[in-house]
């Protein structure tokens, strides 16, 4: 189906005309142009999809598309512009503002009252207009004017107004699998038109799996990289390029891992640190650990978590890990990258392989419950310190019993409101 746009510029053409794809990047060259040659995401746009359904129909609503870098957001957004008959409009949060949200909206209108024409506005990095810019396009979206299709690498729910998280379908994109990638980069070595089949490279099995992990999920990124070490690597005499491991890590170098420091994947992955520690499972909270440090995580952070989770999650089991946690921060401290790595490995072992009990929290998150509820229940008298006599007279401290001369004090004697006599926080495992 073709689509009509009544030939304004978006990010697909250039502003004097069609964009020359011989000088593009092979990433652009390569974006599918059709449904059967998107791979990777046959979840949300697999034949029988609702979302591919709609597309395809032409009866799109707003849809914010979420997803890491190089997972398809705009290449969807090729596709939906490929398949609608209404006028299609990219808006970058990059480069424009409300001022051409304005004048944007005004086309959409005359659009509408004139021919009955749909609108899609595609707004590329939604996440970067903050929230008073986000709401210039609400009314917008709710009376009809244009449908939103928004893409953000963001969590949708801290990055987009709730407003506009109502009134559209939020899709997640994954990272591309290493099947996925491997299926782009064959495409790419083999498509003489727009790929690099006129190099002849061939990749081999190591050196492709490397590139692939290259990749880490970034269609973008892999391309990216494969155009580079083509074009670089040496003919042979038949002029074929045959690349092995040795050449790919001489011309890519260290690949960074995807990790934003400000970001959803920080959380994510510290995340998946603490619930390996809490699991016991040393292997699993040394990779997350691993990954932290490769990507540059501030080590004292690491470490102050690693102090909290002694006491929230190991207590009194082991007391002793608190002072391991605390030792290791110190020693982060004191010796800095990288050999606080090894301070770091010892204490998540540690932390990962002593017994778990979280009494001490538990038994606090009830009590500041019941502290909230109840308000300021009065200290029972026998509790109270009787520093004068008119407190004395009063009777403030009068029926205390010295623990030192009572030893049944301890057992006996109350140490909470009336109102709370029979409440137990304090729950230990019999662990440690």
């Amino acid at each position: 189906m073709a689509r009509s746009r009544d030939h304004d510029p978006d990010l697909f053409t250039s502003p004097e005309g069609a964009q020359d794809t011989a000088e593009a990047p092979l990433a652009e060259r390569m974006r599918p142009q059709e449904f059967a040659d998107f791979v990777g995401q046959d979840e949300i746009v697999g034949p029988n999809c609702p979302l591919r359904k709609a597309i395809e129909a032409d009866r799109l609503s707003s849809v914010i598309f979420w997803g890491p870098p190089g997972s398809g957001k705009t290449t969807l957004a090729h596709l939906i512009a490929r398949h609608t008959k209404a006028r299609f409009v990219p808006f970058s949060a990059v480069t424009s503002g409300v001022p051409e949200l304005r004048v944007i909206i005004k086309g959409a209108e005359q659009c509408r009252a004139s021919n009955g024409q749909r609108t899609i506005l595609f707004v590329d990095e939604i996440h970067r207009f903050n929230k008073a810019q986000q709401d210039a396009f609400l009314p917008h979206v709710e009376r009809g004017t244009v449908i939103l299709l928004g893409a953000t690498t963001e969590n949708p729910s801290f990055e987009i107004i709730s407003p506009l998280l109502s009134r559209s379908l939020v899709v997640v994109l994954k990272p591309l699998t290493d099947e996925a990638l491997g299926e782009i980069v064959n495409r790419a070595l083999t498509d003489v038109e727009h790929g690099l089949g006129k190099w002849k490279a061939r990749f081999l099995p190591d050196a492709r799996q490397r590139l692939i992990s290259f990749g880490n999920g970034d269609a973008r990124a892999l391309l990216t990289s494969l155009e580079f070490v083509v074009t670089q690597a040496p003919a042979g005499s038949d002029g074929a390029r045959v690349i092995d491991e040795a050449m790919l890590e001489a011309a890519l170098g260290k690949k960074a891992l995807r990790y934003d420091k400000t970001g959803e994947e920080h959380y994510n992955v510290i995340s998946a640190y603490i619930k390996s520690l809490r699991d016991s499972d040393a292997n699993g909270a040394l990779y997350w650990l691993a990954r932290m440090l490769d990507a540059g995580e501030d080590p004292k952070f690491i470490a102050r978590r690693m102090v909290i989770f002694a006491s929230e999650d190991i207590g009194n089991a082991d007391p002793l890990a608190l002072l391991m946690a605390t030792s290791v921060a110190q020693a982060v401290q004191f010796v800095g990258l990288p050999e606080a790595q090894i301070n770091l490995a010892q204490g998540t072992t540690y932390l990962a392989s002593r017994p778990k009990d979280n009494a001490s929290y538990v038994g606090l998150v009830e009590a500041l419950k019941d502290a909230k509820a109840h308000g300021n229940l009065a200290v029972p008298l026998h509790l109270r310190n009787a520093a004068t006599s008119l407190m004395r007279d009063l009777g403030y401290g009068m029926d205390y019993r010295y623990v030192h001369d009572d030893p049944r004090a301890r057992t006996e004697q109350t140490h909470l409101p009336p109102a709370l006599k029979d409440r137990r926080y304090y729950r230990p495992k019999p662990t440690g």
